[in-house]
């Protein structure tokens, strides 16, 4: 898959298949839209092209909104690669790209600059100068510009729509199974691991700390994971508490994994955890015995999960 950072593609990517969304997720929903592109390539023999924007929108319109993202770009692209995407264009939002009209978009961008012969949104897709444009806008120009658009209808489970507002609510009320099954593979993030005050490591249950960033926050607790720790092929086992670690009255909230049969030092490696089963919330204990006994419990639960 080539990857760009804007519309100035190669004339061979031209008159292609394009999505446009910021497929956070890349969830069961958008892969009906990917598998509809599919059948679209092989019909008319068209490359598939993913337009995306980085930050979100929604995100460089309201810089209160910290912790959203359910991926970032990296695992898109991973995603984008196995939907078999053929190219990417990961444009950069700006103060001056969000104030392109909807109708300029249209014809200096999907026209102009990459001659798009088929164009895949959402039913609710809104783009240009104050969400000015929308669906109907672009049924507007599809004579005028030649390009045949299609709204596949959105995707539901025991009625509700799978998006990606659905998934964000699933995981933040502790509903892992049920996300999980949305997205169609376990939910993950990924990392640096960073020095700790090893609170963890004098209590006997030595843990990696990681700053989630501006990945939404899932419920706090304790969760069962897999990790995958940089080019390593092995997946290894462990067990995560997400929070503010109320027991020692941390702040800032932190992503602590402890890693079963593992003890090597990986400060400063990149580290991808896998949300397995959420086990328990997140509590204050009177003391130090009664947290490790919890802990020791928590963790023949996650080996069972794991197993």
């Amino acid at each position: 898959m080539k990857i760009f950072k804007n519309f100035n593609i190669p004339r061979k990517y031209f008159n292609s298949i394009i999505l446009i969304g910021n497929f956070d997720g890349v969830h069961l929903g958008h892969q009906k839209l990917f598998k509809k592109a599919r059948e679209f390539k092989k019909k008319y023999k068209s490359k598939i092209g993913v337009i995306t924007f980085s930050p979100i929108p929604k995100m460089f319109f309201n810089r209160k909104i910290k912790n959203f993202k359910i991926m970032n770009i990296a695992q898109k692209i991973q995603q984008f690669k196995k939907q078999n995407v053929d190219f990417l264009i990961n444009q950069k939002f700006s103060k001056k790209f969000s104030k392109i009209k909807a109708n300029s978009f249209v014809d200096k961008y999907l026209n102009k600059k990459i001659k798009t012969k088929f164009l895949f949104v959402s039913n609710n897709f809104k783009f240009g100068n104050k969400r000015e444009g929308n669906i109907n806008l672009l049924k507007f120009y599809e004579k005028k510009y030649n390009y045949k658009l299609t709204i596949p209808s959105p995707l539901k489970k025991n009625k509700k729509i799978i998006s990606s507002t659905l998934i964000r609510n699933l995981l933040s009320n502790g509903n892992l199974n049920i996300a999980n099954k949305l997205l169609s593979r376990n939910w993950e993030l990924e990392g640096k691991i960073q020095k700790g005050r090893k609170i963890g490591r004098k209590i006997g249950f030595a843990t990696c700390n990681i700053d989630i960033k501006d990945y939404l926050i899932p419920k706090p607790g304790v969760y069962s994971v897999k990790v995958k720790l940089g080019q390593r092929t092995k997946k290894i086992k462990g067990i995560a508490n997400l929070g503010y670690r109320p027991t020692f009255n941390q702040k800032k909230i932190l992503l602590e994994v402890n890693l079963f049969k593992f003890n090597k030092d990986i400060y400063n490696r990149r580290i991808r955890v896998e949300f397995i089963k959420f086990i328990r919330s997140e509590k204050r204990f009177k003391n130090i015995k009664q947290l490790t006994n919890q802990i020791k419990k928590d963790i023949k639960v996650a080996k069972k999960s794991l197993n």
